[in-house]
């Protein structure tokens, strides 16, 4: 009797229907699957492709501040070279004015002299420490800006 019904299941229209969908439904489930999974793989090659970006990305960053850093810090050391010269200038100014050698007014430029050197000292180390937080900001600083 079992097996009757078995038979009876793939002769009524019903069961040909049935075997029919479960025929058809892989070849058409087939292509949604290869389709699927040739988006993940494009997804994945996009990812890949961005994080590399990021990564250059911030490495560029990094080498970027680093030069800024040691341009800043050698400039700053010139500077402070010129400061020297201009504040032992200032003082061989005053002992020649003192000597009776030289007027006054070479005394008073050589003090504009030794003051803009030491503005640009100043505005150097600014520049500097600018520079060093350029780099801990491309180093990932720990702070939003």
């Amino acid at each position: 009797m079992q097996s009757a019904a078995l038979s009876a299941l793939f002769t009524t229209p019903a069961g040909l229907w049935f075997v029919g969908a479960g025929l058809t439904q892989p070849i058409f489930n087939a292509g949604r699957t290869r389709s699927r999974v040739a988006l993940s793989t494009a997804q994945q090659e996009e990812a890949v492709l961005a994080y590399q970006q990021a990564i250059q990305q911030s490495l560029r960053e990094v080498s970027d501040a680093l030069v800024g850093y040691r341009k800043g810090r050698d400039f700053r050391e010139q500077q402070l070279l010129l400061n020297r010269a201009a504040t032992d200038a200032r003082r061989l100014a005053d002992i020649r004015y003192r000597g009776g050698a030289t007027s006054y007014l070479e005394v008073l430029d050589s003090d504009t002299r030794m003051f803009s050197a030491q503005l640009g000292v100043t505005q150097a180390e600014l520049s500097e420490l600018q520079a060093l937080v350029q780099v801990y900001r491309a180093l990932g600083g720990g702070w939003q800006p």
